[in-house]
């Protein structure tokens, strides 16, 4: 398997360093708001990056934590802390506002398919990690004292900047307010470790110290969570390319200056959701949520499959028209699914291995994901029975987690209602085209789904073209 390190600026063949098992850090969720449809396209990659180790025969173990603490407005050090924006807004607590959004996050992970993390943990759960890895980065030298608070020197760094080959627009949005010059800095891009009662005396969640009553940076977080829970050495640190600077490019600063040797091997970063007016953003408004897709009708499967289509190093462009045609043709391949029995044959095992080659062809090749959904309809082409190409469905599910079987039942199920004769039959679709035409109108989105999830419970795929809606009869 390769995958494109972000470190090393090229692709790499994987080799964990320990053989057969592969530890993973994936940044986890600021639990301040709900996660945006750009920031769970992140979530689903790493999740296909996960199953498909798993899938490959890999021990995984995975942690992530949950930032509910120490992550400002600006990852540049100011602003307002975010946790304590939400509370304000809410009119509730710090930890129930944590709690709330960490509950609504992996209720939205449920929804997606999205895998739990072997282990999950909280920023306020491990202050004392904090202290104790800051405590030895002054004692090194590392680190200095300035104002009341504790910042990481980076000029006592060889190179600072390890990922240096994204677009300056990609990297640029890890500030992302404005940003104050902090006077007590000896250098411009030094960072906070531990802010005390100086500074942002409003703060909700403070501890003591030896610098003093505060509370800690967002970057020492993930640092320390990781060698907690993973030990010193890391296989595979992911995250949105938002975070490669400047909290990853720190991670690795305060991380490799605390242990004295390499800390993580290979980087794995995607790339931003995009709109037609740029990267989704909590901080600009009007991002949409998982909630929104569910409202207007949409299975949160057909937005996985959305992004399953587009390789995770690309950034994805969203509209509602985009999101339709993923829709469409998820619908289809349920559909085409449904059409295949299984009959007690036996598998076709030459059949069943060039199936299984083409799918790991597709994500040995960094991950690549459309060509993975490309080989799903590879697979329904091939000169085989019936039953090697659901078996083949279920092993490559194992990974994409699309529910092709399951949702391919249901359908199935439902389709073996009667259906009217043919002249009635089609005379019944175009009137109930008609009337989705006109709910959507009248932007009855709600109706308009029932519509179309009718129709497909009939064999009917709907196509929705500039010049209008067209219709497949699949049965």
């Amino acid at each position: 398997m390769e995958l494109y390190n972000s470190a090393s600026h090229r692709r790499e063949e994987f080799v964990p360093r320990e053989p057969g098992k592969v530890k993973i850090y994936t940044c986890g969720p600021t639990v301040y708001h709900y996660a945006h449809i750009g920031n769970l396209r992140t979530y689903i990659m790493e999740d296909v990056l996960v199953r498909y180790l798993r899938f490959s025969g890999y021990d995984v173990t995975r942690v992530m934590n949950i930032t509910d603490v120490g992550h400002l407005t600006s990852d540049a050090d100011t602003g307002e802390d975010k946790m304590l924006k939400g509370a304000k807004r809410e009119h509730k607590t710090v930890m129930e506002i944590a709690a709330f959004y960490t509950d609504a996050f992996f209720a939205d992970c449920e929804k997606l398919h999205i895998e739990k993390a072997d282990i999950t943990e909280p920023a306020t759960g491990c202050i004392d990690d904090f202290i104790k890895v800051i405590s030895v980065l002054l004692d090194k030298g590392y680190a200095y004292l300035a104002g009341g608070n504790v910042y990481f020197d980076t000029s006592k760094l060889k190179n600072y900047y390890v990922f240096n080959d994204f677009n300056k627009e990609d990297l640029a949005v890890g500030v992302r307010e404005g940003v104050e010059e902090d006077g007590n800095k000896r250098n411009k891009n030094d960072f906070v470790l531990w802010f005390t009662k100086s500074k942002f005396e409003d703060q909700a969640l403070k501890w003591e110290s030896p610098w003093g009553v505060g509370y800690p940076g967002w970057h020492i977080e993930c640092s320390c969570i990781s060698m907690k829970h993973l030990g010193e050495y890391l296989d595979i640190h992911c995250g949105g390319i938002d975070n490669a600077f400047p909290h990853h490019t720190n991670e690795i600063a305060q991380s490799e200056a605390y242990l004295g040797h390499e800390w993580c091997r290979y980087w794995f970063h995607v790339l931003h959701l995009n709109t037609n007016d740029g990267k989704m953003s909590k901080s600009k408004g009007g991002f949409l949520t998982l909630s929104t897709l569910l409202e207007k009708g949409y299975d949160p499967l057909a937005y996985r499959f959305f992004c399953l289509q587009s390789h995770y190093r690309k950034s994805l462009v969203f509209s509602w028209e985009n999101l339709d045609n993923a829709r469409a043709a998820y619908e289809k391949l349920l559909a085409k699914v449904a059409q295949l029995s299984d009959n007690g044959q036996p598998v076709d095992e030459a059949g069943f291995a060039e199936g299984l080659r083409i799918f790991r062809q597709a994500l040995d090749n960094d991950l690549n994901t459309s060509l993975a959904v490309t080989a799903l309809y590879d697979v329904l082409k091939l000169s085989v029975n019936d039953e090697t190409k659901l078996a083949l469905l279920a092993e490559f599910d194992k990974v994409l987690a699309l529910d092709l079987i399951e949702g391919a039942a249901k359908l199935k199920e439902t389709k073996e209602e009667e259906t009217p004769a043919d002249d009635e039959f089609t005379s019944w679709i175009l009137s109930m085209i008609e009337a989705r035409k006109e709910a959507k109108a009248a932007k009855d989105y709600a109706r308009a789904d029932a519509i179309r999830a009718e129709l497909l419970s009939r064999g009917v795929v709907l196509t929705d073209t500039k010049e209008g809606t067209t219709f497949q009869i699949t049965k």
